[in-house]
């Protein structure tokens, strides 16, 4: 294995074209059906940065930006934007094409963290991450910031830690009933 990799060694781009089957009741893509292909193409770029099997510990914000269309050609963008001792943060692009007009739309962005295992299911070490440019090094900070953000989210919100007290003014402007 090496000791460190580049991005490139490791982007994956996957397109696929939309089909009726794939669609949900009001006639657009299923947005699991997407996530299931942004899950697939996160494990093909984890797993050859890694040059092991990956499999997915979390999957950060999902926003669907824009609807898929039966007949669009959707495709999709992973890269290594950031890693750890076993892990890596794989972000995933998902744009779609009206094949009859070549309108480009971006739907949809993510970023799955995933974690190299061997035969065993034991979490192995991942190569290094080569820093080419300043994309490269945004994205990789973003990633650091965004697990910084995560922790003190869940560290805030602990049951141990929640005060009631302290939140229920914002509650006054949400649609609901205190009955306490």
């Amino acid at each position: 294995m090496k000791k460190f990799k580049s991005a490139k060694e490791s982007r994956v781009i996957i397109s696929e074209l939309m089909l009726p089957s794939h669609s949900n009741f009001s006639g657009k893509i299923h947005g699991g059906y997407i996530l299931s292909l942004m899950d697939q193409i996160a494990f093909a770029c984890g797993s050859k940065h890694s040059e092991a099997y990956c499999v997915t510990a979390s999957v950060d914000k999902v926003d669907f930006r824009k609807p898929i269309e039966v007949g669009e050609l959707v495709t999709m963008k992973a890269s290594v934007n950031q890693v750890g001792n076993t892990s890596m943060v794989v972000g995933v692009r998902v744009e779609s094409e009206n094949i009859q007009t070549g309108k480009v739309k971006h739907c949809n962005s993510s970023y799955f963290t995933m974690v190299a295992k061997n035969n065993e299911g034991k979490s192995v070490h991942v190569p290094g991450l080569i820093l080419e440019n300043e994309t490269a090094v945004r994205r990789f900070v973003r990633s650091i910031i965004r697990k910084e953000d995560v922790k003190a989210r869940r560290d805030r919100f602990k049951a141990s830690e929640f005060d009631m007290e302290e939140h229920l003014a914002l509650l006054k402007e949400y649609n609901i009933k205190l009955d306490l």
